[in-house]
C-alpha cells in the first residue's frame, strides 16, 4: 500500500524529531573533536618549535669559540625552558646540561637536584639512561659508590648496554672489586663491534690483568 505526499512528510518529520537532534550533536560533537584535536597538534608543534629555539641558544652559549660556557646564560635558558615549556623534552635536556655544569664547578648536590626529576619520569629512554649512568657517577664522586651501583642493577637497552657495564666496571674498581670489575669491562667489550671495543675500555682490561700479575 503506497503512502500519500502527505503521509510522508509526517513520516519524515517523526523520523526527525526521533533521530535528527542526536545526530546533529553527534556530528557536532565529532567536529569539535577534529578541530580540538587539530588546534592542540598545532599547539605541541609550536610549543617544540619555541623550546627548540631556546634550546639552540643555549647551545650557543654553552659551546663557546673559547670554550668558556657562559653560565648565567645557560642556566637563565635552561629555567625559561623548564618553567615555560616543561612539557617538551627540551627541558629535561636542559637539565642534563645544567646537571653537567654542575658537576663542573664541584656543586655535586646541585647536580644531583637537577638529575632526579629525569630519573623519576624521563622524557625517554636516552634521557633516563643518560641520568642513570651520570647521577651513578656523581655519587659514586661523592663516595657513594654503592649507592650508584645500584642504580645500574636491571635490564637495559642494547645501545646502552656497553656504557652502562663500563661505568659498572669504573664503580667496581673503586670499590676494590676488580673480578667483578673485569667481567663488567668485559661483558662492555663484548656488546661492541670488534673495530670499537678498543681505547680507554680495553686499557682498563688492561690495567686490571696488570695488577692481578
Amino acid at each position: 500500500m503506497s503512502m500519500t505526499e502527505e503521509e510522508q512528510i509526517a513520516q519524515l518529520k517523526d523520523w526527525w524529531q526521533r533521530n535528527g537532534k542526536p545526530l546533529l550533536t553527534g556530528g557536532v560533537l565529532a567536529l569539535a573533536i577534529v578541530f580540538g584535536w587539530q588546534g592542540w597538534q598545532r599547539y605541541q608543534t609550536n610549543q617544540a618549535q619555541s623550546a627548540g629555539a631556546i634550546y639552540q641558544q643555549m647551545l650557543e652559549v654553552t659551546f663557546t669559540a673559547d670554550g668558556k660556557p657562559d653560565i648565567g646564560k645557560v642556566t637563565e635558558l635552561a629555567a625559561k625552558l623548564k618553567k615555560e615549556y616543561g612539557s617538551t623534552n627540551y627541558a629535561q635536556y636542559a637539565s642534563l646540561f645544567i646537571s653537567k655544569l654542575a658537576v663542573d664547578n664541584g656543586k655535586l648536590d646541585d647536580a644531583l637536584a637537577e638529575l632526579k626529576p629525569l630519573l623519576d619520569k624521563p622524557a625517554d629512554e636516552t634521557v633516563g639512561e643518560i641520568a642513570r649512568q651520570r647521577t651513578a657517577r656523581v655519587l659514586a664522586a661523592q663516595g657513594k659508590a654503592e649507592d650508584g651501583l645500584k642504580l645500574l642493577e636491571g635490564k637495559v637497552a642494547k645501545a646502552w648496554l656497553a656504557s652502562r657495564e663500563e661505568l659498572r666496571g669504573d664503580l667496581l674498581v673503586q670499590l676494590g672489586r676488580g673480578d667483578e670489575a673485569h667481567a663488567a669491562y668485559q661483558k662492555a667489550k663484548d656488546s661492541l663491534a670488534e673495530e670499537a671495543a678498543v681505547g680507554s675500555l680495553q686499557m682498563k682490561l688492561d690495567d686490571l690483568a696488570k695488577g692481578d700479575a
